[in-house]
């Protein structure tokens, strides 16, 4: 097939979890020998030139980047609340120079499909049904009303009320979605449970963030054990909130009844604010690490603290994949199939992370079953290649 993937950032390199979805796709349909194109934005966030490719990434697909700044002003989103309907989410990424490019890109190439990854690339559709014949697909990685809905439960004051209107904003911007493309896609079947009750009529099915099995290899060969580890973009607030959550809450507890543990945080574009409250014993702030996964292979206990955020946490995902024993709060193992007690540990309040914790740093044995179980369970369900097949059947099946 023919297909064509937009995105409001680029997918490389695959440093958060939009980006790792986005380019696990573009391998599996590369893979199975697929025609894939890609025109995304490179925004000053993630900004980035095809000639920047590694050549085992570029001989992937027909890359296109268009540079769209997408800068957050606290001007203009005060304006956008002010002056504007759409959520400031969503008008950050209406540019022209992006239409003008998806329209001379349209003009050029056939597609069988259109796919858009998230709800931000969504106001294009209009464009697309201008200028092609291809089946629009929506693959939506959250339900993102829920994400900020969440968010503005955990603060306090004018960025309370700030966040309850911005969700309200992105609420109905996601409702004006829904059926305006031809098949959704979402990544968890909790989410497409939700996009169904919201309104969606048109065939949908989950396809869930595969792993490339090839890069993903657990090696214990230099595992600090016992150990305890985060890692993820602390540029994302509910991964801010949780990592601040477990710091002041959990860790002092720890550290009192096992003097020797250390706690490593790992993650790129960490506030200043935060690695300022990070200065506890035996907490060692990395900061943005050189390899992620080498990283994660090196230590032992993986806390995923998640309480707002929506879709799924591809870092659980990885870790899994590397064998990682992890607790998690029921929102950060949330969309992933997983059996509490056989694949990861689910914990919710201080004391139940302590005690998974302390279980995990004493019995060794459970801690490296737990992992063993967690490397099968993903084996099992999300290879790559063939959650990028499914998904390609899917198509044909709706294809005219």
């Amino acid at each position: 097939m023919r297909i064509l993937q937009l995105s409001n950032k680029v997918p490389y390199p695959t440093k958060d979890g939009g980006a790792i979805a986005s380019m696990n796709l573009i391998k599996g349909f590369s893979h199975l020998r697929h025609e894939v194109t890609v025109l995304s934005m490179s925004t000053v966030k993630h900004r980035i030139t095809v000639d920047e490719l590694p050549e085992s990434v570029s001989d992937l697909a027909d890359f296109r980047f268009v540079d769209v700044p997408a800068r957050i002003s606290a001007i203009k989103a005060l304006s956008n609340l002010l002056f504007s309907s759409l959520p400031y989410n969503a008008a950050r990424f209406i540019n022209i120079d992006f239409s003008k490019a998806l329209s001379k890109l349209l003009e050029e190439k056939e597609f069988d499909v259109i796919q858009l990854e998230g709800l931000y690339v969504c106001p294009y559709i209009p464009l697309i049904r201008r200028k092609s014949k291809a089946m629009i697909v929506y693959r939506a990685h959250n339900v993102e009303f829920e994400i900020w809905e969440r968010t503005a439960k955990m603060s306090k004051g004018l960025l309370k009320f700030y966040l309850k209107n911005l969700a309200r904003r992105i609420k109905k911007f996601e409702l004006s979605v829904l059926n305006t493309y031809d098949l959704l896609v979402p990544i968890t079947e909790r989410d497409n449970s939700i996009l169904n009750k919201l309104g969606n009529k048109q065939p949908s099915q989950v396809s869930q963030t595969g792993i490339d099995s090839s890069v993903l290899v657990p090696n214990a060969r230099n595992l600090e054990y016992p150990s305890v580890f985060h890692i993820g973009s602390m540029e994302w607030s509910p991964n801010q909130e949780g990592l601040l959550w477990f710091v002041q809450n959990c860790w002092p507890a720890l550290n009192k009844k096992y003097p020797d543990l250390k706690f490593y945080v790992a993650g790129r574009g960490t506030p200043e604010w935060l690695e300022k409250k990070l200065k506890q014993s035996n907490v060692e702030f990395l900061g943005e690490v050189e390899d992620a996964y080498n990283f994660m292979n090196s230590k032992a206990v993986m806390v995923v603290p998640l309480f707002s955020g929506s879709g799924m946490r591809i870092k659980i995902i990885e870790g899994m994949a590397l064998g990682k024993s992890i607790v998690s709060s029921p929102i950060g193992a949330e969309g992933i199939e997983i059996e509490p007690g056989k694949h990861l540990l689910i914990a919710e309040t201080p004391s139940e992370f302590v005690n998974a914790i302390s279980n995990l740093v004493e019995d060794k044995n459970m801690f490296t079953k737990l992992g063993e179980n967690a490397i099968g369970f993903i084996h099992e369900k999300f290879d790559n290649l063939a959650t990028a097949g499914k998904l390609i059947d899917f198509y044909k099946q709706h294809q005219q």
